[in-house]
């Protein structure tokens, strides 16, 4: 992903939205590190308040107050009723696989053809030969009826349905709220687990994405930006399957599922996630950072509209992604089609211009990006669009 011919850029330097390259370049950072860099390069509220707590406390291996503040912060913020920390989205979501097999006593997962879940739950093409080594069954994204008939079809053997409510790394495509709603259904209704993939998508809203579709997940899994750039994941939910995990003799559970990981509650990340939730992200700012980004996505909308070429922009909130496709991409099979060429034409003509975006497209609004960065980089993608037609 981070290699690129001739070779990868190498960022030496990062001050709030701009990055510096090894050989002295300026970029707009409209990355925003695939969304774990929301905050922005160097934000003093993390790093002086993690700078503060290491002082006191390096490594414990034990508990300590950072840990139960910024549970007691998500538990809120999310709606949860109890939450476990991970060092990364991707093991939050092997995490709660597991809940779900173990509270289930099945073994099948339901999952979306372009879903990413980490690195051993990988879908963009279908099932990944390294994955890890689970009974997957996947279904087609935004495809109700599809869906629901596969659910039906391996419903006495399904433990859960894993789903991102907008497909992050396969081309920021939103799921319909209808879609949504009907998984979610489909899933309880044979006795499933709902999984939510949030790791990205927890920064829209005041309380993630899955919210503003009006759907109470069974399990949600966390990461990327909470870490306020240290490394972070969490999985939580309900509490009947947040138990599994409870070791205490009061709980009295004769099966208890270990869940071990030196790092897992670091003082670095959860003292960031702390500052994070509790003063740069309030879920205020969350609120109107997602409707700074729709705004934005619009902008381009029009810009890429009056450049008469087959190219178009999806996305939710602050995240969106540049497709070289005539019509908005509903699914992972129209993202397949788009124009490489062009696609890669977008992408080096934007960082001729000074303006950093993923390969693929991808772009994610940081806290940080100024109203006049957002002009220039709408005038770099006109720029762009203008030399691609007129060659």
């Amino acid at each position: 992903m981070l290699t690129h011919a001739p070779f990868p850029l190498t960022f030496v330097a990062g001050h709030q939205s701009v990055l510096h390259d090894a050989d002295g370049h300026a970029y707009i950072d409209m990355l925003g590190d695939y969304t774990a860099g929301l905050l922005g390069h160097g934000d003093a509220r993390v790093l002086d308040a993690v700078a503060t707590a290491l002082r006191t406390n390096a490594s414990v291996g034990g508990v300590h107050p950072a840990e139960t503040q910024l549970a007691e912060a998500m538990c809120e913020r999310f709606h949860l009723d109890k939450v476990r920390f991970t060092n990364s989205g991707s093991e939050a979501n092997l995490m709660a696989i597991t809940t779900a097999i173990q509270a289930t006593a099945r073994r099948k997962i339901l999952v979306f053809h372009g879903g990413y879940h980490g690195g051993l739950l990988y879908f963009a093409t279908g099932i990944a030969p390294w994955n890890a080594p689970y009974d997957f069954v996947v279904a087609p994204y935004n495809d109700s009826a599809a869906t629901q008939r596969l659910i039906a079809e391996h419903g006495a053997s399904l433990a859960a349905v894993v789903m991102e409510p907008m497909l992050g790394s396969g081309g920021c495509i939103a799921a319909d709220a209808t879609f949504a709603h009907d998984v979610y259904v489909a899933a309880h209704s044979v006795g499933a687990v709902f999984i939510a993939d949030e790791v990205m998508t927890s920064r829209h809203g005041r309380s993630g994405m899955f919210n503003l579709l009006g759907v109470k997940p069974d399990i949600s899994t966390f990461g990327k930006y909470i870490g306020g750039g240290f490394s972070f994941g969490a999985f939580g939910g309900r509490a009947d399957l947040l138990d599994y995990y409870d070791t205490s003799p009061e709980a009295g559970r004769v099966t208890v599922v270990a869940h071990a990981g030196t790092f897992n509650n670091n003082v670095a990340s959860m003292t960031a996630g702390c500052v994070v939730l509790g003063d740069v992200f309030t879920a205020e700012i969350a609120q109107a950072h997602t409707a700074r980004g729709d705004d934005f996505r619009q902008s381009v909308a029009a810009v890429l509209a009056q450049s008469g070429l087959p190219v178009c922009v999806s996305g939710f909130g602050s995240m969106m992604s540049l497709h070289a496709l005539a019509e908005v991409p509903h699914n992972a099979h129209d993202v397949a089609a788009r124009n490489h060429d062009l696609q890669e034409l977008l992408f080096l003509g934007l960082l001729e211009r000074g303006v950093y975006t993923a390969a693929r497209g991808m772009m994610n609004l940081s806290l940080t990006l100024t109203d006049d960065q957002l002009a220039e980089v709408l005038a770099a993608l006109s720029e762009t669009l203008a030399a691609v037609r007129g060659a």
